[in-house]
């Protein structure tokens, strides 16, 4: 049996990445960073003699910086997608019958009383 209205296709490009491509990039994200670190206090150590004092200090800040960076992007987690919430409107129900605007009764008598009391 055949539907006349067709879901909407899912477009690969909306889609979200894999759960497992995701860590896999921040892991080698992270990795790449702390490799950075490892050389930078590496060259400020055996550099220390041999270059300017200002390159030997850069390169120990970057090797105190990048643990930080390092970690926030890391942890960052996976985008959100900037769909919101679908808000779902009651049904609107029919109109009433039109009246002739006056008071009756259960009996199709007139209840003139303002009272509200009983009879």
């Amino acid at each position: 049996m055949s539907r006349r209205t067709p879901d909407p296709a899912q477009s690969i490009t909306s889609a979200p990445e894999p759960l497992g491509a995701d860590q896999a990039r921040r892991a080698r994200r992270y990795l790449v960073q702390m490799g950075i670190r490892v050389v930078c206090f590496l060259l400020a150590a055996l550099l220390w003699a041999h270059v300017p004092l200002w390159v030997s200090l850069t390169l120990i800040v970057g090797a105190v910086v990048l643990p930080y960076t390092a970690v926030l992007f890391a942890n960052a987690g996976r985008e959100r997608q900037a769909v919101g919430p679908v808000a779902v409107l009651p049904p609107s129900l029919p109109a009433g019958p039109a009246g002739t605007g006056d008071a009756r009764d259960h009996r199709g008598e007139r209840d003139d009383r303002t009272d509200g009391g009983p009879r």
